[in-house]
């Protein structure tokens, strides 16, 4: 176990974690001899928008399951209003119209 890990976690929900960051995340370049200033606008730039979709990503789906609990929608499974709100993201249900 390295330091700073939950041995309450199994390590496989960890690998799952590690996966989404690692696909949702950019990479960020940053060069050697850049500026702290420069490295925060570079780390900043590129990982504040894809923070922001991973937030409202997140934010949608728990209230979509708030939404589903407090209506009494006992026929239906967290896991259904999920791959429903999985094929309204992917129809662009959502989508503002920016890029």
């Amino acid at each position: 176990m390295e330091a700073g890990e939950d041995p309450e976690v199994p390590e496989a929900e960890s690998q799952v974690v590690t996966e989404l960051l690692n696909e949702m995340l950019p990479s960020v370049r940053v060069p050697a001899d850049a500026a702290p200033k420069e490295v925060v606008r570079l780390v900043a730039g590129s990982l504040g928008p894809a923070l922001q979709s991973m937030v409202a990503g997140f934010s949608l789906a728990f209230t979509s399951l708030a939404m589903a609990h407090d209506n009494g929608r006992t026929d239906l499974t967290s896991t259904d209003v999920l791959r429903t709100l999985a094929l309204e993201v992917e129809r662009g249900t959502y989508d503002d119209g920016t890029p």
